[in-house]
């Protein structure tokens, strides 16, 4: 079958998770066209990534004009359909937080995406985040595209949750990657629309599964891994590592990513003294993270808004104990005391207790954690039994309304 994959921006390093998904679906015999609006000028770490980059196609690398004669052409070849989706469009505006010009530019994407999947003749469109990317599969769809179908993942879908309603009812299927993401479109949508909304889980790969088990190290290590932003919670991280070290308790702290806050974190790692402690390492390449990972005590995430976070999967896989929040799906990965440490998001108090609770645990404990949580990823987030779950539903999906 051949399917095409629509996303904001492809390939990006903190969506390694989609690189998965479709090299997994392209090894089932899936023949796969990667479409992006942006990122062909990313700088990216990881080679397989810059691979990636090179086989997708962008809807806006060659500025606005290809898209308005593109949806020129459309209007004019097909005014009834063309007059259907920007009807939709402009719908779509009246209960989005973005005015009507973003929408008649999704409108236009979608033209242009629609003489792609034409002309690849992709039988399916699956967009990743219940954003403009979805927006822009349901219009190709109105436009006489193929079917469609979309991932939704967390938590910006459900932020601004006004317009799921109209992109679910129109899909083929829907895809959450947890049992709350799942309750978060029920929520969200019409009760007739409730069967075609699925869970898939995100899949760790095979180099995860693979990786030789190792006792954790010695050191008082933790690595969070992740965009530096407001939602993950790392300035809080931060004042908690420093009131370890006030108490006494060595601790050190590896932050793996960038992001918008990286200037405000290594300000308050300057001002707390915490600078031969805490590393901020920028976007490192998959390989990198493996390493950072395998070389702490355990993975901390200690987020404020989460979906559900595919580097919990990668810690567990290789066989480290994970601290994280009581937040949308990460309970039904991590279990207290089995796999790891759980608190509530935004306490800093119970923040510091976790990680006090994790540094003073017997290095044979936290040898039985990792082993728990390895089985537990196994037996939730293989990505070849992810993925065939996937492909079972683009084989079985049917007309949408």
């Amino acid at each position: 079958m051949k399917i095409a994959y629509l996303v904001n921006q492809y390939p990006k390093v903190s969506h390694s998770f989609i690189r998965r998904e479709i090299l997994a679906l392209e090894a089932r015999g899936f023949e796969v066209t990667r479409i992006a609006l942006r990122g062909w000028a990313e700088e990216l770490p990881d080679p397989v990534d810059r691979n990636e980059q090179a086989r997708t196609r962008y809807v806006l690398r060659r500025g606005i004009l290809p898209v308005l004669i593109d949806a020129l052409r459309v209007m004019v070849r097909s005014p009834r359909r063309f007059a259907r989706a920007l009807r939709h469009a402009v719908r779509m505006a009246r209960r989005s937080e973005r005015p009507l010009p973003y929408h008649l530019i999704y409108l236009a994407e979608a033209c242009r995406v629609l003489r792609w999947v034409r002309r690849s003749a992709c039988a399916r469109l699956h967009a990743h985040f219940g954003t403009n990317s979805a927006e822009v599969a349901m219009l190709t769809r109105l436009l006489g595209g193929p079917e469609y179908s979309f991932t939704v993942h967390g938590p910006d879908e459900f932020m601004a949750p006004m317009d799921l309603d109209e992109k679910i009812h129109h899909a083929a299927f829907v895809v959450a990657v947890s049992c709350f993401g799942r309750s978060q479109l029920y929520l969200r949508s019409r009760y007739r629309d409730w069967p075609k909304i699925h869970v898939v889980h995100c899949g760790v790969e095979r180099t995860f599964h693979d990786e030789p088990g190792s006792s954790a190290p010695a050191v008082p290590r933790f690595v969070c891994v992740g965009r530096l932003c407001e939602a993950k919670g790392q300035l809080l991280l931060i004042e908690a590592a420093a009131r370890l070290v006030r108490a006494g308790i060595e601790c050190e702290l590896v932050l793996a990513g960038d992001g918008p806050l990286r200037g405000e974190i290594e300000a308050l790692i300057e001002r707390l003294d915490l600078g031969s402690r805490v590393r901020v390492t920028g976007w490192i390449s998959s390989q990198r993270v493996r390493d950072e990972i395998l070389a702490a005590r355990a993975l901390i995430l200690p987020s404020f808004a989460e979906g559900l976070p595919v580097v919990l999967m990668e810690a567990m896989a290789l066989r480290r104990p994970v601290l994280s929040t009581y937040v949308a799906g990460i309970p039904e990965l991590v279990i207290p005391g089995e796999n790891g440490w759980l608190f509530p998001a935004g306490s800093i108090e119970d923040l510091v207790s976790a990680m006090a609770g994790c540094l003073s645990t017997h290095p044979a404990e936290l040898s039985r954690m990792g082993e728990s949580g390895y089985a537990r990823v196994m037996a939730r987030h293989s990505i070849d039994r992810e993925s065939a779950r996937l492909a079972e539903l683009f084989r079985a999906a049917s007309p949408a309304v």
